[in-house]
């Protein structure tokens, strides 16, 4: 465009990138992780949670709503979701950073789920439909599947109530494609140059996680070098002992709120679930 003509450059559409998770992938350590460098990364990047006012909780509700009943409804409480989340954004051209890991959906074990995030490319692109003007990304985190699979068993035990064995989930989801196959479907849902597949095995520092991703959604490499690390992993497995033990509560007939303070009295004792434990002090 030659000066003075009068016209001005077209405004560059605004950075958003997604990250989908997936479920059992370090999503919740690198939320952590944000939350513990919010200051820094603040400075450089929107990211969309409840330190800046914006609630996403609803919106990995109603994704794993649609996945397992993907009728109308829930389509329309998912779309409307996702859009009052861009409509709460603060104004600007600051690159945003939507996370939450349950944008993939159900995962196995949930709800009856067996595949690899079957759902996933449909609602990746409603997502798209309800982005129009942002330059939209999405970032997939995948794992080494026999360990994941066994972390997903756990998990499922933990917050969704399955009951069955380690042995009769890997029935169930024995037919259970390869993550190639969920990044191919990914790639046809949204086209391969807005998608990025990243190895949890690969990051640079286990308790820096999600430093890719960052680097990623804008923030400079010299900021993310100066990020503070966790002190500790998050979110453990539960002991075999505190496992079993609510696996069997899994199966009994109480209500959700009652197996969910179960669940969070059981991860606060878990000691009280090993076979050699010995008490010291005052376990409350």
């Amino acid at each position: 465009m030659c000066a003075g003509d009068g016209r001005q450059a077209p405004r560059a559409a605004r950075r958003l990138t997604v990250h989908v998770g997936v479920q059992k992938t370090g999503s919740t350590a690198f939320h952590h992780f944000i939350k513990l460098n919010s200051a820094r990364i603040l400075r450089h990047l929107v990211v969309a949670n409840e330190l800046i006012n914006i609630q996403t909780r609803a919106l990995g509700r109603a994704a794993i709503a649609f996945s397992l009943n993907p009728d109308a409804g829930t389509e329309a409480a998912l779309r409307r979701t996702f859009a009052g989340i861009l409509a709460a954004l603060p104004a600007g051209d600051q690159p945003v950073l939507l996370t939450h890991e349950n944008l993939a959906g159900a995962m196995p074990g949930n709800g009856g789920e067996t595949q690899l995030f079957p759902m996933l490319p449909r609602i990746a692109r409603l997502l798209v439909k309800e982005a129009q003007g942002f330059d939209l990304s999405f970032v997939c985190y995948t794992r080494r599947q026999e360990q994941w699979l066994e972390s997903v068993w756990a998990q499922a035990i933990r917050t969704d109530g399955y009951t069955g064995t380690y042995a009769q989930f890997l029935q169930e989801t024995a037919g259970i494609a390869g993550w190639d196959d969920l990044t191919a479907r990914l790639a046809d849902a949204i086209g391969a140059d807005r998608l990025l597949c990243l190895a949890v095995e690969e990051e640079e520092h286990r308790l820096k996680p999600g430093c890719r991703l960052l680097r990623h959604a804008g923030l400079p490499d010299e900021e993310i070098a100066a990020l503070e690390p966790l002190d500790q992993p998050v979110m453990a497995r539960l002991n075999a002992g505190a496992l079993e033990f609510m696996r069997q509560v899994n199966a009994a007939p109480l209500n959700p709120h009652a197996r969910a303070k179960i669940a969070r009295l059981v991860t606060r004792c878990q000691p009280l679930f090993n076979a050699d434990f010995r008490p010291q002090g005052n376990l409350s």
